[in-house]
């Protein structure tokens, strides 16, 4: 989704309830710590939108919004209240998502002044970091070998001067909204070697990233896509280099769409649709098929080989539409069944193996944590088959634990996993769709348990699922430590009345703001005024 951030003077006033002021967007809050007033006041976002339809509905946003915590208790107050606290507190760490399209594709940052108001507000909250997404399409978008990392090096300078943290997340993957595509140069082969694209069996390409058949393959100018990649972040390393272990202090190396390790299984639902389809096997790729037919040939079965599973459903049908899925009977529980999901999962897993082994020996000696995504694809979990996980590229079953090797493969590479999804409760999902989030989080959690890997959380998304501030403070108070949680993502709702002081209320919860009542400021003010001629726009999905 997108939410703009809009001013002009002249324009009308959104009506919240709140007091306008200053013809500015203002977010302020109150914090009381042992009786000293911490102030953050009047963090204001303000552009000058010159969109043809934003002017005929004279929107405009005007909001302030205050929020008071209760005093916290002082050392000589604390008794039982703070030896029965969770021990998994004091290990959280909070980052917050600095919008997709922070840097632009011309290289500049997006509404620089109103990014640095945002980062004060974080700071004095309390927030230990932001996470900045890097895209592969950004800075190396010309030519292969030539990068620009002018403007995320003056986001880091940015960061690094308020004096926050900065997780990078490396996005060797492409978006539709906001419009960021793979490096023009990679656009180009593809059109003449579709091959280097993922393809479903009725030969809908997903062009958002490169088919990790092709790893291994000269196919860009070449050389092969790891090469391309591990070339990528050794210019990442260099260049950063003043800031990696202390500013930087964690990587999270891309896997796949959405920089997830999964196939795209489920690129073309249909939106409208409440209760998400199987999704649909992405092998049918001339590479993936060379992949396919000789594992057949090596397991005696060349017939198994043409092609993917014949019965399976498409997109958006549901498990039972066909016979590959059916609970009972169904063909992923026959020997040709097991063959290809076998198959089909461990592809993803040597896939995930080698980029992470590429970011841990890349990163290994600059002082930061190396990090991998997977996704929470919890729509029919329910059922035996678990078939959504499936085309996902993970053989997780009634009967089988999918992600056990893949918690083994992170623990390999010495790299900790993020889940997303932590704001998601099986409560509030449709009872059509046999999912259960809470449910495979557990399981998963389980798996990185059992092989000593980190787990570092998300949310699904800021405009928030039913419940989901609740149901993040129960995913990282329990027992199993969360490394790292970083909230997505900064823009306009982030900041907007309806969100912000129930931001902050979390934030409290969580203790970030672990100062002494002598340390604090009596009153700080943070003002930033963003006059922009431009259209505002930020972002706010998830990367």
């Amino acid at each position: 989704m997108e939410a703009s951030l809009m001013g002009n003077s002249q324009a009308n006033v959104v009506k919240t309830g709140l007091p306008y002021r200053d013809s500015r967007v203002c977010c302020s809050y109150k914090n009381k710590i042992d009786d000293k007033v911490l102030f953050v006041n009047r963090v204001s976002f303000l552009g000058q939108n010159r969109s043809a339809n934003l002017r005929k509905a004279q929107l405009r946003f005007c909001t302030k919004a205050s929020v008071q915590s209760q005093p916290l208790p002082s050392d000589r107050d604390s008794g039982p209240l703070s030896s029965a606290r969770p021990k998994s507190l004091d290990a959280v760490r909070l980052f917050v998502g600095l919008p997709l399209d922070t840097v632009s594709d011309a290289n500049t940052v997006n509404h620089a002044k109103a990014i640095a108001a945002g980062l004060k507000a974080l700071k004095l909250l309390g927030v230990e970091g932001v996470e900045l997404p890097v895209w592969w399409g950004v800075a190396e978008k010309e030519a292969m070998g030539k990068y620009n990392w002018s403007g995320y090096l003056a986001v880091a300078e940015m960061v690094e001067k308020i004096g926050l943290k900065l997780h990078v997340s490396l996005c060797f993957h492409a978006l539709k909204q906001p419009k960021i595509p793979l490096p023009d140069w990679v656009s180009q082969i593809g059109e003449s070697q579709s091959s280097i694209f993922y393809t479903d069996q009725s030969g809908q390409q997903f062009k958002g990233c490169l088919s990790l058949a092709v790893d291994d393959l000269p196919v860009l100018h070449g050389k092969t896509p790891i090469q391309v990649y591990q070339e990528f972040c050794e210019s990442f390393k260099s260049s950063f280099k003043p800031f990696m272990g202390t500013t930087i202090t964690g990587i999270s190396m891309g896997l796949g769409p959405d920089g997830e390790l999964r196939y795209p299984s489920h690129h073309r639902l249909a939106k409208s649709s409440k209760i998400p389809g199987v999704g649909e096997f992405q092998c049918c790729d001339r590479n993936m098929l060379n992949l396919l037919q000789q594992h057949a040939e090596a397991n005696g079965n060349p017939l198994w080989g043409l092609r993917g599973p014949h019965d399976a459903p498409s997109y958006d049908e549901s498990p039972n539409s066909n016979s590959f899925f059916k609970d009972n009977g169904g063909s992923w529980e026959s020997p040709y069944g097991d063959f290809f999901l076998s198959w089909y999962s461990s592809q993803l897993i040597s896939h995930g193996n080698c980029l992470l082994s590429l970011a841990s020996s890349t990163f290994g000696e600059t002082g930061v944590s190396i990090y991998g995504k997977i996704p929470l694809i919890h729509s029919w979990y329910k059922t035996r088959s678990h078939p959504s996980e499936l085309t996902a590229g993970f053989y997780n079953t009634a009967k089988r634990d999918g992600y056990a090797a893949v918690a083994e493969m992170f623990a390999k590479n010495s790299c900790k996993m993020i889940l997303p999804g932590m704001d998601l409760s099986d409560e509030h999902q449709p009872r059509e769709s046999f999912s259960s989030p809470e449910s495979l989080l557990a399981q998963i959690r389980t798996a990185c348990n059992k092989h000593g890997v980190e787990v570092s959380g998300q949310n699904s998304s800021v405009t928030g699922a039913p419940g989901g501030f609740e149901q993040m403070k129960k995913n990282l108070f329990g027992e199993n430590v969360v490394d790292l949680f970083t909230y997505q993502r900064m823009g306009a709702y982030f900041f907007s009345p309806e969100h912000f002081p129930s931001f902050t209320k979390f934030v409290r919860n969580l203790n970030q703001l672990e100062l002494h009542g002598d340390d604090l400021p009596v009153e700080e003010e943070v003002t930033e005024s963003v006059h922009t001629n431009a259209n505002m726009n930020i972002q706010v999905q998830a990367a």
